[in-house]
């Protein structure tokens, strides 16, 4: 990590499940002071508890939380983004470094919405963050730096791997990494199903299926093989693998997911708010 976010003033506006997961995971990792801390929620009840489960400073006042950091998260709903971004305007200053993760809200959005030419990140997690190994997509708008996005980088890296993309990716991104986890839990549950049609218990057709899941795809990583040759390495002359195979070219399987993300990043431009 080459960013040192230790001494930042960090709030979050909009704590839900991924802004909560995100303090937490710095708070633990000692890359945020609980004193340095702060984080709003839509109700009084929620922030009393989300108080005492972190150890920060939890409140419903959007205001009060954006003023003085350094650093301000945005985990609203999209439809909120606008309204909070014209609540906070009155007390932020072009210093401050704001990070969205409002699905499909492009930075040049959130750029008018707050009335200056501060440095806006956009970043799309997917939900694996929530155990350390996701990845997370990251663009800068048009005020934003290199050095901005290092330390968006080095915020998101509490989750798994980032990845720095022109924001025109981005809805590809929302595609294939945001709603990816969904195509694999199907195909995980496919083969697990296989497994019993074959004979397997349940537990371990499903521990089968997923182990092998996730060594193929650490293997992919740590190699940086192409995917296609790492296939043909497991596929011998005559043998089992190819006759799968040949079951799931003729199911168009491949042709299948590939129709997916490209349907689902149609549905991300759609959705855009503009």
């Amino acid at each position: 990590m080459g960013v040192d976010i230790a001494g930042k003033r960090i709030a979050v506006l909009g704590a839900g499940k991924m802004g909560g997961i995100l303090l937490k995971a710095l708070l633990d990792k000692g890359l945020l002071r609980p004193e340095l801390a702060r984080a709003t929620v839509a109700h009084e009840e929620r922030a009393r508890s989300l108080s005492e489960k972190l150890g920060i400073a939890v409140g419903t006042d959007n205001v009060a939380a954006a003023r003085d950091a350094d650093i301000i998260l945005i985990g609203l709903k999209p439809q909120m983004v606008e309204e909070v971004a014209n609540q906070i305007q009155p007390v932020i200053t072009s210093g401050q470094l704001f990070i969205s993760v409002a699905a499909s809200v492009p930075t040049g959005h959130i750029e008018r919405a707050l009335g200056l030419d501060v440095a806006v990140i956009r970043a799309m997690p997917n939900t694996p963050c929530l155990l350390g190994v996701g990845i997370t997509a990251l663009c800068r708008g048009k005020f934003a730096t290199a050095k901005h996005l290092e330390t968006a980088s080095a915020l998101f890296a509490v989750g798994g791997r980032t990845v720095a993309v022109d924001e025109k990716h981005m809805d590809a991104v929302t595609a294939l990494s945001g709603s990816g986890p969904a195509y694999i839990y199907i195909i995980l549950e496919s083969l697990a199903e296989a497994g019993v049609k074959v004979g397997l218990p349940r537990d371990v057709a499903t521990l089968l299926a997923a182990q092998t899941t996730l060594g193929a795809a650490t293997v992919v990583l740590e190699t940086g093989d192409h995917p296609a040759l790492l296939k043909d390495a497991v596929t011998t002359p005559a043998g089992c693998t190819i006759d799968g195979i040949l079951e799931l070219e003729e199911g168009k399987l491949r042709v299948t997911l590939i129709k997916a993300v490209v349907k689902a990043a149609q549905r991300a431009k759609e959705l855009a708010y503009r």
